[in-house]
């Protein structure tokens, strides 16, 4: 199934989200800054006119040091990077996505990834941060109306997700919960639960990995329906655990996606402690929620498997310019600590500089490509192919250049608190986040064959 790309729906009013209270207010606004429309309460504010794509990259390049001054210390304690996100609302960045007739910059996913990139450059923990909320954004705002009413939905999805973008646009921040313990990101394996409840729904389970938890106003939050006799649908390839299997009984899966509001029902669990990406806050989802009809995102049941093949940049690669920039990043630290070192006469750290620069250079071009396409042919099977060789590369790409530059810098900068020796972790997630190296692989491979990746023996990618 081919996607092209429109503008969404119908136009809405913002809808009226309660934020984390553990967000501190927006430093106060230059003098010369532009006039502010209100953010969620204790948010701060964002711009009364939204920037356009090309104003929110100059603005991005521009905090990106100011991320950097933070980065350390966020590091350290395993803490937020708040204020850095009272930055990006300052600045109209958490509406990017949107379209601009919903108060949003309506930026195209190419223009979204060289904002990613720049943001990484100061902070790869913000910009992943940063990035999920742009997967929900992103989503929402370019799966093609055409696709939505072909599959038969209400005009009232189009409502609910006018809304929805409309209140990114005004400063709320989004979240994803995806993954979970013992499944993964493994869409097919997950056994968070909904059931239909008169009108609404009721969703239970736990989610594990969800960046900015506790700061989100709201999840897109991935769920099993639940059968008659209270137990998560199997699908049938997914029941002997090979992907070709099962009894061929089992009830095909219908795997759905919900926008669930942070509040009653919600609750966060601190868990996360992680070898690098430490800012994320990216900590356990309990969730025992009761939902309107509306929070179904596509309004149809079991959509979410099929959003995930015909547009999966928004689940494989979104992130793979953050992996850029902090390939970037890294040889940025490893110049400065070299030249501050006296090093710069040395052949073999220049030969490692060199080599990190070609290599980074030639990942930002895979990204670009990829995020190229995706603007102007998404869902195109070249297109897809760009975007599962775009996580490849950016992700063992970051790993090789901080490791590389590290090597170059010396032992002083394995100190903790070092630059590098930060960007080195965090650099060393890329490769595994989904869809990790050996999975990509395996897909351009089975692509390369002539092979259908999508369908290809073994267990489900999703």
């Amino acid at each position: 199934m081919t996607a092209q790309r429109t503008d969404s729906g119908t136009d809405t009013t913002p809808a009226d989200m309660t934020p984390a209270d553990t967000t501190p207010p927006a430093p106060a606004a230059d003098p010369g800054a532009p006039p502010r429309r209100a953010a969620p309460p204790g948010r701060g504010t964002v711009p009364a006119t939204p920037p356009s794509p090309a104003e929110a990259l100059a603005a991005a390049r521009e905090l990106a040091p100011r991320f950097a001054a933070r980065a350390a210390d966020h590091d350290a304690a395993g803490s937020f990077p708040a204020a850095d996100f009272a930055d990006l609302r300052a600045a109209g960045l958490l509406g990017l996505l949107v379209p601009r007739r919903l108060g949003g910059s309506g930026a195209s996913f190419a223009e979204y990834t060289a904002v990613a990139e720049a943001v990484a450059t100061g902070s790869g923990a913000t910009a992943l941060v940063y990035n999920m909320h742009a997967s929900v954004t992103g989503a929402l705002a370019h799966t093609p109306d055409a696709l939505l009413r072909e599959l038969g939905v209400d005009e009232e999805v189009f409502t609910a997700r006018d809304r929805a973008l409309a209140a990114a646009a005004s400063g709320a921040l989004y979240g994803v919960a995806m993954s979970e313990r013992g499944a993964g990101s493994r869409l097919s394996r997950i056994t968070t639960a909904y059931r239909r409840v008169g009108d609404g729904f009721r969703l239970t389970g736990a989610k594990a990995f969800v960046s900015g938890a506790g700061h989100a106003d709201a999840y897109l939050v991935a769920a099993r329906e639940r059968t008659d006799d209270g137990a998560p649908r199997r699908d049938a390839a997914a029941a002997d655990g090979t992907g070709e299997g099962g009894t061929g009984e089992e009830t095909p899966a219908r795997v759905s996606y919900f926008l669930v509001p942070s509040g009653e029902g919600v609750r966060v669990e601190p868990t996360w402690d992680s070898l690098g990406m430490r800012a994320t806050g990216s900590h356990d989802l309990h969730l025992d929620v009761a939902l309107p009809a509306d929070a179904l995102l596509g309004g149809i049941d079991g959509l979410a498997v099929l959003l995930a093949q015909v547009m999966p940049q928004w689940l494989v690669a979104s992130y793979a310019a953050v992996y850029v920039g902090v390939a970037r990043s890294a040889l940025a630290a490893a110049a400065e600590h070299t030249r501050g070192r006296g090093l710069e006469g040395l052949p073999l750290v220049r030969a490692r500089l060199g080599r990190a620069d070609a290599a980074t250079a030639a990942a930002g071009l895979v990204v670009a490509e990829a995020a190229r396409r995706v603007s102007e042919a998404p869902g195109e099977p070249e297109t897809n192919r760009w975007v599962w060789r775009a996580k490849l590369v950016a992700g063992d790409t970051a790993a090789e250049v901080a490791s590389s530059a590290l090597e170059a810098a010396g032992t002083s900068a394995t100190r903790r608190g070092h630059p590098l020796e930060r960007i080195y972790r965090d650099a060393r997630c890329g490769a595994l986040q989904p869809a990790t190296s050996d999975v990509c692989a395996d897909w351009l491979g089975v692509a390369a064959l002539g092979g259908d990746p999508e369908n290809a023996a073994g267990p489900s990618r999703w």
